[in-house]
């Protein structure tokens, strides 16, 4: 086996168990489907929302990365370019919550639209052909732009021509532009319509930096798997690691002020059409989850991030990864479940299964795209010195 190929072993172990645990996942789904349709509807959504905003995540910082062409975005491109690679199979995983529709969102029942100003007044656009319209648009945007930054990175690896990099470059500020767009969009379709009385201006931002946050928590992991065989252990070394680490604390205190203010906003504004979602959050046992997220989601990550020692060690920024990831996945639990569960805190063994079960099939296809080209860019004229800081061997 070569060097270049050291690696594979691992991912494989790796891919065949998240193949196992998502046909578990997806077998609990089944099953809860006739046990309590609902609640499957509602659990998948979770599952559905927390890894579609990672593809999201991955797509909006490899935009990032060519914009900027920071070395750090080197050592991760190629995960990148694979969890962009996730969207057709998440295209497909959206068709159990469109199917799902009438057991998730209130302004499909007619009966409820008859009788609600509201609601009737949003008809022209909360109806279920045009929010399965959006949808389709949102998909057709992120995989035309990720099927063309396919074409122009393979132009690069074969021969390494400067101007790809130009026009990496410049696609990016488009390609970002649509980004926030289309997330916000859909970060309002499918989760704030939930509860369609409400709104908030900021609601999109914090969905996407929950997503970015959530990305460079699974890219840690994955680059600590292949920091231990060649290539990626002789390029890669304490300086990467430092940069991934800062940039989680980063988005951690981004998505924590913006979380923050538009709390203290619409509290200090005390508007009952704005007001009514952070209540439902604060009573029955939805305040204890809130706590937990202030203090395991936002503090204990900050004090740890601030800590040099825990960024250069590839093994201690893992397990502060890990943990972001699953306080990540309670975040949007304690956003989404409280549209159902209103009365008090409630968790069901679903909202475990579906994000094991789309999770499982996730990571098996982010692997597979992974394993089809070498795990580092090949001719960037860009990543001359980029490693540059990389651990001896």
């Amino acid at each position: 086996m070569s060097n270049g190929e050291t690696y594979r072993p691992d991912l494989e172990r790796v891919q065949r168990a998240a193949l196992a645990v998502g046909a578990l996942g997806v077998a609990g789904c089944a099953a809860g489907f006739f046990v309590s349709r609902q609640q499957m509807f509602q659990s998948y959504l979770l599952g559905f929302i927390f890894w579609v905003g990672i593809s999201l995540g991955c797509f909006a910082l490899l935009l990032l990365h060519h914009m900027f062409g920071a070395g750090w975005g080197f050592s991760i491109q190629r995960l990148l370019e694979a969890g962009t690679r996730t969207f057709p199979l998440m295209a497909v995983l959206l068709l159990p919550v469109l199917a799902g529709a009438h057991d998730l969102y209130e302004w499909t029942h007619s009966e409820a639209v008859a009788r609600d100003p509201i609601l009737r007044h949003k008809t022209a656009y909360l109806n279920l052909p045009f929010f399965t319209a959006r949808a389709a648009l949102y998909f057709a945007v992120w995989i035309g732009i990720s099927q063309l930054y396919r074409k122009w990175i393979d132009q690069l690896d074969a021969g390494g021509d400067a101007q790809l990099v130009q026009k990496l470059r410049n696609g990016s500020y488009a390609g970002l532009i649509l980004y926030g767009l289309t997330a916000t969009f859909a970060a309002v379709d499918w989760v704030m319509t939930l509860e369609p009385h409400w709104f908030s201006t900021v609601f999109g931002l914090i969905f996407i930096a929950g997503q970015i946050l959530a990305t460079f928590a699974l890219m840690t992991l994955f680059v600590k798997l292949l920091s231990r065989h060649e290539p990626y252990s002789s390029v890669i070394g304490e300086q990467q690691f430092h940069d991934l680490g800062n940039l989680t604390l980063a988005f951690t205190m981004i998505w924590s002020y913006l979380s923050i203010s538009q709390y203290l906003i619409i509290w200090s504004g005390n508007q009952p059409e704005t007001i009514t979602w952070f209540l439902k959050r604060s009573k029955g046992g939805w305040e204890a989850v809130a706590a937990l997220l202030i203090a395991f989601c936002f503090a204990l990550p900050f004090l740890l991030l601030l800590n040099r020692f825990v960024k250069q060690r590839i093994e201690l920024l893992a397990r502060v990864a890990a943990f972001i990831l699953v306080m990540r996945l309670v975040d949007l639990h304690w956003t989404i479940a409280p549209s159902f569960h209103a009365a008090g805190f409630s968790v069901h063994w679903l909202d475990v299964a579906a994000p094991m079960g789309i999770g499982g099939v996730w990571v098996w296809f982010f692997i597979h795209s992974l394993k089809q080209r070498p795990v580092l860019p090949q001719r960037d004229p860009r990543m001359e010195g980029a490693f540059e800081h990389a651990a001896e061997h």
